[in-house]
């Protein structure tokens, strides 16, 4: 595993534009050395109070997630769409295309 995958990863997420969402995976793609699981590593990892935008992740399903923080990910007011979010996925997933740097 390449030294500095976590800062790459935190730099990526926190580069998510407003009104987008990605996945995981794409997010392992882009930084050299992490995969899927180091990126949900790193997001656990966080300390409390931090600003990035967690809840513009969503699976390779386009679905939230099944972690702890879930259900706080569904309710978060950057997901209900706007300037500031990304829309809820609806019961089949995201509608919209994940792009981030596509």
């Amino acid at each position: 595993m390449k030294a500095g995958w976590r800062e790459q990863v935190l730099t990526i997420i926190a580069e998510i534009p407003p009104g987008r969402v990605t996945t995981y995976g794409r997010i392992a793609a882009m930084a050299e050395g992490a995969t899927p699981r180091l990126v949900a590593r790193a997001l656990r990892e966080l300390p409390a109070g931090h600003d990035l935008p967690w809840f513009r992740i969503i699976t390779a399903s386009r679905k939230l997630a099944d972690h702890p923080g879930a259900a706080e990910q569904r309710q978060h007011p950057g997901r209900r769409g706007g300037a500031a979010g990304c829309p809820r996925p609806g019961p089949g997933g995201a509608d919209l295309a994940v792009n981030h740097n596509a």
